[in-house]
């Protein structure tokens, strides 16, 4: 990849191209990023003699989360030797799509694909305002843009020295710092409730599932299907259905990637023609089925297919279930093979390889355990009551990180804040 052309850019909070210096606010001012900042690259041979007891690594920084959350042991030996502190923003150099940044709160060793940025002098810039600097989509345009490599792109300290910024005076960094903080602290609110929530919902859906297997009688999942020859199917093989065949509109295809934990979240936007699905009916799944992944990590993960869908028609690593509702209730079955004791009943059919898999012939006869029918419905409508508040706290939590990442490309642009 290239460098970038020009100089200025819009601020680095918005990303787009070119300002002339002569529009900047008053007592602003446009600065090189390697003028008011310093790559400290710190180094410590014998971090466990020194009483370092942390090591970060690139998967210890999440995506567009400042807070170091994981990291290893130093006790359990490392090659590292950069050496980071309590104030600096580190900054992931390799990949730099992965927009991983965070805002150091602890002492430890980090990867040498981790650069670990702090202000030349904090009357200049303020160490509370650089990893939004950092964060912002021109700072990751242009780390792209200096990026070489093809599998593993890295940009370098020396290229990021040249990006630049509009820099507001102290007072005003200080303000734009403390409102970016907030909003970084109410996202932090609602990670915090969507975790409890999502705890409580594991912890009631594998207790549901552990007293079926105490309780229940253990029935063959093949005498679960309602009484229609193709009510447990999976999708075409093959030459059954072409590449060239998939169309914009008409059916919906549905994939393994639309049966995400335990929702139906259809990713792409791809059909067959009506004709075509007509040939493939037996493989057609409507409202209310149940779909399970063949294939994944881990496979046999379920979904109900939502109601106000269109018919459509399942792939070949997809198994639809249509059940006969007078013994099964669907939302029961789908919660029960997404807890964790579901999951182990699946473990004697999975064919174990690259990619963990089991096949339909196999699934219709695993036997799982089964409660009384108005036992599975009072479950299943408790598990439902709590599946909705955690997806209202997942809700709460996009649109407060929606909001942080529109403040964060903005005040520095000038925008009132």
């Amino acid at each position: 990849m290239g460098r970038r052309n020009g100089s200025c850019t819009l601020g680095y909070f918005r990303g787009e191209c070119q300002m002339s210096r002569q529009s900047l606010r008053p007592s602003w001012k446009m600065v090189k990023f390697g003028e008011v900042v310093k790559n400290a690259n710190l180094v410590e041979r014998d971090p466990e003699t020194n009483d370092i007891e942390r090591i970060v690594g690139l998967e210890h920084i999440e995506p567009d989360n400042l807070h170091i959350r994981r990291w290893n042991s130093v006790a359990d030996g490392t090659s590292f030797t950069r050496k980071f502190v309590p104030g600096q923003t580190l900054f992931g150099k390799r990949r730099a799509y992965q927009r991983k940044v965070a805002f150091a709160e602890f002492e430890g060793i980090c990867s040498g694909d981790i650069l670990t940025f702090e202000p030349k002098n904090r009357k200049v810039l303020l160490p509370e305002l650089l990893p939004f600097i950092c964060q912002s989509d021109a700072f990751f345009d242009y780390a792209l843009d200096t990026s070489a490599g093809s599998l593993s792109p890295r940009t370098s300290w020396t290229a990021l020295q040249g990006f630049e910024f509009p820099l507001p005076p102290l007072d005003e960094q200080k303000r734009i710092a403390e409102i970016l903080w907030a909003a970084d602290e109410a996202v932090e609110v609602w990670r915090e409730v969507t975790l409890n929530v999502a705890n409580l919902f594991n912890v009631c859906a594998n207790e549901v599932a552990l007293n079926a297997k105490v309780n229940g009688a253990f029935v063959e999942m093949n005498k679960l299907a309602s009484s229609e020859a193709s009510s447990f199917t999976n999708g075409p093989f093959g030459s059954n259905l072409l590449t060239k065949e998939l169309t914009d509109e008409g059916v919906p295809v549905i994939y393994v990637r639309d049966v995400k934990d335990g929702r139906y979240i259809r990713q792409e936007n791809v059909c067959v023609t009506s004709e075509k699905a007509e040939e493939l009916k037996a493989c057609k799944t409507i409202p209310g089925d149940i779909l399970f992944s063949k294939v994944g990590d881990p496979p046999g993960i379920a979904s109900i297919y939502p109601e106000k869908e269109p018919d459509a028609i399942v792939t070949q690593d997809v198994i639809r279930l249509r059940v006969n509702t007078q013994k099964v209730n669907p939302e029961y079955l789908k919660f029960f093979f997404n807890s964790k004791p579901g999951r182990d009943s699946l473990n004697e059919i999975i064919i174990r390889g690259t990619r963990q898999r089991f096949s339909l012939r196999d699934f219709k006869k695993l036997k799982i355990p089964l409660p009384k029918l108005s036992d599975q419905i009072e479950a299943a409508q408790k598990l439902n009551e709590i599946e909705k508040k955690l997806e209202e706290a997942e809700k709460h939590l996009q649109d407060t990180v929606e909001l942080q990442r529109s403040l964060t490309q903005g005040p520095l642009r000038g925008d009132n804040v």
